[in-house]
């Protein structure tokens, strides 16, 4: 599943997810192109991610991040997510009833 995000009717960015057998969506990609960053594009294409995780009733939205990508560490930690393994982040869903 893709979004893209828009901006003045321009791509902006996109959020790429797939999801595991064990119940989990996980962040195959995010991206904000060039010239959109620090509008809150990826923090947006987060959120619309996480929402529809919980729709989809899964259990947790997951990332990988590799160990020297610093920056994106800090950004999923700042999104509420941690780390479980040293380069899987994992945010736990509220169950939608």
């Amino acid at each position: 599943m893709i979004f893209v995000a828009r901006e003045e009717g321009q791509p902006a960015g996109y959020v790429a997810l797939g999801r595991e057998e064990g119940g989990a969506i996980v962040v195959e990609q995010l991206f904000v192109a060039p010239g959109h960053e620090q509008r809150g594009i990826g923090h947006r294409l987060l959120a619309y991610a996480e929402g529809y995780a919980i729709a989809e009733r899964a259990r947790s939205l997951q990332v990988v991040v590799e160990k020297s990508n610093q920056q994106a560490r800090s950004f999923y930690r700042r999104s509420g997510f941690v780390p479980v393994e040293p380069e899987l982040f994992e945010l736990i869903l509220p169950r939608a009833d």
